[in-house]
């Protein structure tokens, strides 16, 4: 990867080694969401897709989620626009609304496990998809995020 290629390059510039790693490993991506049809708001789980390692916040099948989980939603820089429900600590979102990564990033202070240390990840909260039975899915609603369209 080219030397701070975050703060040398625009995000359609990077390659799919540097796209990947502005991953800071929250999981907060991977948490469910339902979308209201009248107002377009989001509403945010604390149920985490199957697929994700919760304690270590990230896809225990990222080559396949996309054939195991047809709603995973692939982050491109084409279609960072798309994904404002981003929370605003994640680099995807902070580099395409021109900022910069947070000091607890793994690029910058070269510590995974720092993102679970500032509270950030999901790693405290998150439950499995596959431990909360379909129908008390509303039970853990967590936030609503209103998306204007």
């Amino acid at each position: 990867m080219r030397d701070r290629f975050w703060e040398r390059f625009d995000l359609e510039e990077l390659t799919p080694e540097e796209w990947e790693a502005l991953c800071d490993g929250c999981g907060q991506c991977c948490l469910l969401k339902f979308q209201d049809e009248e107002s377009g708001d989001l509403a945010v789980l604390n149920v985490a897709c199957r697929l994700l390692d919760i304690h270590g916040c990230r896809c225990s099948d990222y080559e396949h989620r996309f054939a195991k989980v047809p709603d995973c939603a692939q982050l491109t820089p084409a279609r960072i626009e798309e994904f404002r429900w981003l929370p605003k600590s994640c680099a995807y979102r902070r580099l395409a609304e021109g900022r910069k990564l947070a000091g607890w990033h793994p690029l910058i202070c070269g510590d995974p496990e720092r993102v679970h240390r500032k509270g950030i990840s999901v790693r405290s909260f998150a439950v499995s998809q596959s431990e909360v039975p379909e129908e008390e899915l509303e039970e853990h609603i967590i936030a609503i995020l209103p998306i204007d369209g």
